[in-house]
């Protein structure tokens, strides 16, 4: 799973049959630290709940297909959680 954030919203003018209704994102992927981690990157919305400005988990390859149902749609990347908060332990925590 990958920390990321989404930053917008796509809306396509066609759509592969399996994912009519699901939501699809504008994501920028992010770091432990939360800062940004690479290039922005779309995403299907498997939750079809996350939102601009959320922090999500999303999956990438073949295991993003498996995330939407119908499973095994034609995806590179999938939202598969939405984070409410990350609590990085410093080395002096136990």
């Amino acid at each position: 799973m990958l920390l990321g954030k989404v930053i917008g919203t796509v809306t396509p003018s066609a759509v592969y049959e399996g994912l009519t209704g699901v939501p699809m994102l504008l994501i920028q992927p992010l770091d432990k630290h939360r800062k940004p981690a690479g290039s922005p990157l779309v995403a299907a919305d498997s939750t079809r709940m996350a939102g601009p400005g959320e922090l999500i988990l999303y999956e990438g390859g073949r295991e993003a297909a498996l995330a939407l149902d119908p499973w095994f749609v034609p995806v590179d990347h999938a939202v598969i959680g939405i984070v409410d908060d990350v609590h990085l332990l410093t080395p002096e925590e136990p």
